[in-house]
């Protein structure tokens, strides 16, 4: 079975940058759209962004707008996120998600999920 394998994650300090990857592990995969999710312990988990992949729109949570960026390959179902100025409240684990329909705020709607990748940020 497919599943989505996420990498990137890390330890770092208030202000400084963090890349995150994801790709599928197998080569059958389809999705419309890609993005990444976040929790922290006590948190339900919510939106960072997401991209579609016949148009590019990006939507982004508005805790992270302006400061990360999600890109991707969409003949790769390939999905990145650039975070930027990252301050303690972006301590996560950061999952990757995807789906076969739009993009939605509601991780029920999205089909596929990664294991998630720790980030930490220390103030």
């Amino acid at each position: 079975q497919t599943r989505l394998v996420e990498s990137g994650g890390g330890v770092v300090q208030a202000g400084d940058s963090l890349s995150l990857s994801c790709a599928p592990s197998g080569r059958s995969f389809r999705s419309s759209a890609m993005g990444w999710f976040r929790q922290s312990p006590g948190k339900e988990r919510e939106l960072v962004a997401g991209i579609r992949w016949r148009d590019g729109l990006t939507v982004y949570g508005d805790s992270v707008m302006g400061r990360f960026t999600i890109s991707g390959e969409a003949g790769q179902h390939s999905v990145f996120l650039q975070m930027n100025n990252l301050q303690a409240a972006d301590t996560a684990v950061y999952y990757c998600a995807a789906t076969v329909f739009g993009i939605s705020r509601y991780p029920g709607h999205w089909g596929s999920w990664g294991q998630g990748t720790q980030a930490t940020v220390s103030s």
